[in-house]
C-alpha cells in the first residue's frame, strides 16, 4: 500500500500535460502513466477532432521527448516507415570509387553503410540518433492494410529492425508509443491485445472551457462558456461534419479578433471557422445557428 501522502503520479502527469497546454482527465492520464509503467503502447480511438494526435504532441513536451510521427496511409510500406537505402548517393559513390580503382567487397561495404541509410519513423524511434527519450506517434494506424499492421506487430513486439546488410538494430530504450484510430477499419485483435486501450470522446463543456481558455486566453471568459455551449448542442445535432475541438479553438480565436461578441452578425460570419461542411453550412446559416445561439442565450 503506498503512503498515504505518497505523490501522486497521475495528478503529476495532468499538471505536466496542462503546463503544455492539454487538459487530460484523470482517466486518460491513468492511461498513458500505466503505459509508461508497463511499457506498453496506447490506442486511442475517437472521432476525428477530440484530440488524439495532440496527446502524443503533448505528451512528448511534457517528458521532454523527441516526438517521432509516422503519418498512415493506403499502401504504406516497409520503406517508408522502416528505411531504405539512398539509391541515388549510392550510385554517386558507386562511380566515385570506380574511378579510384576501388571493387568488389570494399565498394559493397562503402555504399552499404549507415551513411546511406535513410532512416524512416520506426527505425528512427528504435534508434535516435541521442540520448533523449522519444515518443513514437503512429497517428490513423487504421488507414494503413492489414500488411503494414503486421509489420507493426513485430516491431511493437521486439522493438528492432533487421537492416540485412548491416545486422540488426536492437533498441537500447524502449519508445512510449501511442496509435490513434478513427475507425476506418476494424483493427485486428492482435494489436488490440498489444496496447492498452482508451476511447477518448468529446469533452464536456467545462472541459472544453478549460482547453480553449488555455489556447486562446486573450478570449473573454463568458465568450468561451458560451461558444463551448454552442459547440456541445451542435455535437447533438448530428451534423455531417460534428466540429472538433480545433475548430472550437478556431472560432472562438475568430470571434475575439471581431471584437468578442457572439452573436447573429459574428455567428453568420465566423461560422466558416466552425462548420466544415457545405450542406452543414446551410443549414446553419439558415436558421440552425441562430436557433443554438437562443439556446445558450444572447449575452
Amino acid at each position: 500500500m503506498p503512503e498515504p501522502d505518497a505523490p501522486d503520479p497521475v495528478a503529476e502527469l495532468i499538471t505536466s500535460l496542462a503546463g503544455t497546454g492539454y487538459i487530460a482527465d484523470r482517466e486518460l492520464a491513468l492511461v498513458l502513466h500505466l503505459a509508461e509503467t508497463l511499457e506498453l503502447p496506447v490506442l486511442l480511438e475517437g472521432e476525428p477532432g477530440v484530440g488524439k494526435t495532440a496527446v502524443a504532441e503533448a505528451l512528448a513536451t511534457a517528458k521532454g521527448a523527441r516526438l517521432v510521427r509516422l503519418q498512415c496511409y493506403e499502401g504504406l510500406g516497409a520503406q517508408h516507415a522502416l528505411y531504405e537505402w539512398d539509391y541515388a548517393r549510392q550510385l554517386l559513390e558507386i562511380r566515385m570509387a570506380e574511378a579510384r580503382g576501388s571493387v568488389g567487397d570494399e565498394l559493397r561495404s562503402a555504399v552499404f553503410s549507415p551513411e546511406f541509410l535513410l532512416r524512416r519513423p520506426l527505425l528512427e524511434a528504435i534508434d535516435p540518433p541521442d540520448d533523449r527519450p522519444v515518443v513514437l506517434l503512429v497517428d490513423e494506424v487504421d488507414r494503413a492494410d492489414q500488411e503494414f499492421e503486421a509489420l507493426l506487430l513485430e516491431v511493437l513486439g521486439q522493438f528492432q529492425v533487421t537492416v540485412p546488410e548491416l545486422g540488426t538494430i536492437v533498441a537500447t530504450k524502449k519508445p512510449r508509443v501511442v496509435l490513434t484510430a478513427n475507425r476506418t477499419r476494424a483493427l485486428s485483435d492482435a494489436l488490440r491485445r498489444r496496447c492498452l486501450y482508451h476511447w477518448l470522446p468529446y469533452p464536456t463543456v467545462d472541459r472544453e472551457v478549460r482547453i480553449v481558455e488555455a489556447r486562446v486566453p486573450e478570449a473573454s471568459t463568458e465568450l468561451v462558456q458560451r461558444a463551448c455551449a454552442l459547440v456541445a448542442q451542435m455535437r447533438d445535432r448530428a451534423y455531417r461534419k460534428t466540429p472538433g475541438i480545433s475548430e472550437t479553438v478556431d472560432w472562438v480565436r475568430a470571434l475575439t479578433a471581431m471584437g468578442g461578441r457572439l452573436d447573429a452578425d459574428s455567428l453568420r460570419d465566423c461560422a466558416g471557422c466552425l462548420v466544415k461542411d457545405a450542406d452543414d453550412l446551410t443549414r446553419f446559416r439558415r436558421g440552425e445557428g441562430a436557433d443554438l445561439l437562443r439556446v445558450v442565450g444572447t449575452g
